[in-house]
């Protein structure tokens, strides 16, 4: 995951406040969920700016893991400069294959280091998501009869709360 360009990202300070200027306009919302790429790019940095909280979706994956880095570092730069009420609510690990030792010991990892800020709920690896774009079909028409499997542990209230991860699926 490329790093900002600190310097650059101060002069555009103006653009950086466009979005959080645009939901001061709007009501009647209890919330606004903005699906931000996977990059730290104005996008990213424009929604850190305007939101109360940020919900981070984690791959166990190793690479998941150094872009995490960064991502720690933009949300504490975007809190000194711009957002000082920014907070995390929490990382939802997906992509998660209980078979696989990798995702189990990314996944171990993510618990000893942000314990109470990991979600109880994972979200499944289904090989049928990943096929379907490759063969330029929505997953929903690439295979008619299958659902998406539902994330594990989504049958205990999270209470939109994080707690002692316990991977289930």
């Amino acid at each position: 995951m490329p790093r900002p360009n600190w310097a650059r990202w101060q002069r555009e300070d103006n653009d950086n406040y466009r979005l959080r200027q645009a939901l001061a306009t709007e009501t009647g919302y209890d919330y606004v969920l903005i699906d931000c790429p996977p990059a730290l790019n104005v996008l990213t940095i424009n929604a850190l700016v305007a939101a109360n909280s940020v919900l981070i979706p984690l791959q166990c994956e190793y690479y998941a893991l150094e872009g995490l880095t960064g991502l720690l570092e933009t949300i504490s730069r975007v809190r000194q400069s711009a957002n000082p009420g920014l907070a995390i609510e929490g990382l939802l690990r997906t992509m998660y294959d209980k078979r696989n030792s990798l995702t189990r010991e990314v996944s171990d990892q993510l618990t000893r280091h942000f314990g109470e800020k990991l979600f109880r709920t994972v979200i499944p690896r289904n090989i049928r998501l990943a096929e379907a774009p490759s063969y330029g079909k929505p997953v929903i028409d690439y295979e008619k009869n299958a659902s998406a499997p539902g994330p594990s542990g989504a049958g205990r209230r999270d209470g939109g709360r994080c707690g002692p991860s316990t991977p289930a699926g």
